[in-house]
Order: C-alpha cells, then structure tokens, then sequence
C-alpha cells in the first residue's frame, strides 16, 4: 500500500505537535513546516522532514508541497495549523499587530489552500485549525476572532469550490487547550484570566463544559485523523466544533 503524505503548518508544538505524533502512528510521511526547527527528525525518523517555513508567505507553502510530491509522488492532507493568539482592547490595536494576527491566522491558511489545491486530487482533504472563536465574539479579542471567522468562511467556500475535483476541505473548531503557547497569551493583562490562569480555567469549564472538562490535543488530532480518512467521505464545509459541549450546536 502506498505511503500517504500529509503537510502540518506548526506541527512542532502544542497542538500542532499532537497532531503531528497522531498522523506518524498512522503511517504518513509528515511534512512540519514552522519557524523554529525543534529536532523533530531525531524524535520521529525517516518518516518526518521539517522544512523552515514563514506561513504568512505564499512561496512557503509551495516548498511544503513540493516536498511532499517529492517524497511520496502525492500530497494527501494539508493542515494549516500554525497560528496565535493575543488578547487586546481594539483601542490597543494598531497596524503592526493586526497585520501579524491577521498574516498567520488567516493569509497563512489561504496560501496553504491554494498551494494544496494545486496539486491535490480527488480523495484529498483540506484541515483548518479554527476555534470556536470563529463562531462567536469575546471581550479584547476581536483580532483573533476576525481571523478565525475568515478560516471558517475560507473552509465553507472552498469546499464548494474544490467538491467538483473530489478535494474535501473542513475546519475544527477547539475550545480553549491547554498548551504553553495558551498559557502564555492567557498571562496577557488584557485576557479573560486577569493574572489567574488557573483559577479562570477552572471557572470557564465548570461554568461552561457539559463533560466537565475541555479538550485535550490528542483528541484535535485523532479528529484530524478521522477527517483526512475514507470514513468522512461525506463531510466537507463543515467547522466542527471540538470543544466538551461549551458551544453545542
């Protein structure tokens, strides 16, 4: 059986380094395009090539492709994952930091579609990392929201776009997981937290998680998994929410 290639944006840490784990059990050949290489190759051997990528440019995203279609003659799955996060008043907002959130969130997403799309074909998927805050606005964060509202229209039309060539493109939509990369925005003055990170994670699952509790990356990635495989053949345009029940919809 041939081997599948699947390319991660910000597949060296947090959530994007669970989802990286996640597709090398299954058997892909995982392209990690990031800022930073963390030795990801010494950890996960022949099967893993990281590539030093700036997402908020196209050519970037191209290189990830190409790598793919060099190693294994297809590329499988795209998933823009890289991404962050920064709380602040919009009167606080200026060029320099809208023009960051909006580069790596939601430009960085669009040039990877249009680089996968190029090359995928029928059978292949599409994965945006979204968040739940692009379903619904909160206080000092309308930046970050802006952007994930656009990932999940950008998923919702290309998926209308790409369905005619078989290509299946979809967004999930996590609650709040807990990475260093959370913990570290949730320190910001201008966070929901007000300096207790701990003690505003409590408070937000108990008043909000039908399971009690929030989710945890290895469950982003296995939905990962489950969207890139033949069992959602029939899901496409879709931003799901993975979330313990915050958001039911």
């Amino acid at each position: 059986m041939k081997q599948k290639s699947v390319v991660i944006t910000g597949g060296n840490s947090g959530i994007g380094l669970k989802i990286t784990e996640a597709f090398i059990d299954a058997g892909y050949f995982v392209i990690v395009g990031a800022r930073r290489d963390l030795n990801l190759s010494e950890k996960f051997g022949k099967n893993l090539k990281f590539i030093s990528a700036d997402v908020t440019k196209e050519n970037a995203h191209t290189k990830l492709v190409n790598e793919a279609i060099k190693q294994v003659g297809q590329l499988d799955v795209f998933i823009n994952n890289a991404g962050f996060s920064e709380w602040r008043p919009i009167e606080y907002i200026d060029d320099i930091f809208l023009d960051k959130i909006l580069s790596t969130n939601l430009k960085g997403a669009f040039w990877g579609c249009k680089s996968a799309a190029k090359v995928m074909k029928e059978g292949a998927s599409i994965i945006n990392i979204s968040s739940i805050a692009g379903k619904r606005g909160s206080v000092n964060n309308s930046a970050y929201c802006a952007s994930k509202f656009g990932i999940n229209g950008l998923t919702q039309s290309l998926a209308k776009e790409l369905g005619p060539s078989g290509v299946r493109v979809n967004a999930l939509c996590p609650v709040l997981v807990m990475t260093e990369g959370l913990s570290e925005a949730l320190e910001n003055p201008y966070s929901p937290a007000n300096g207790n990170v701990d003690g505003f994670i409590n408070s937000f699952t108990k008043s909000n998680a039908a399971l009690g509790r929030l989710p945890l990356g290895e469950e982003i990635a296995a939905m990962c998994i489950m969207l890139a495989s033949k069992k959602a053949s029939a899901i496409t345009g879709q931003c799901i929410n993975v979330d313990c029940g915050v958001f039911p919809q």
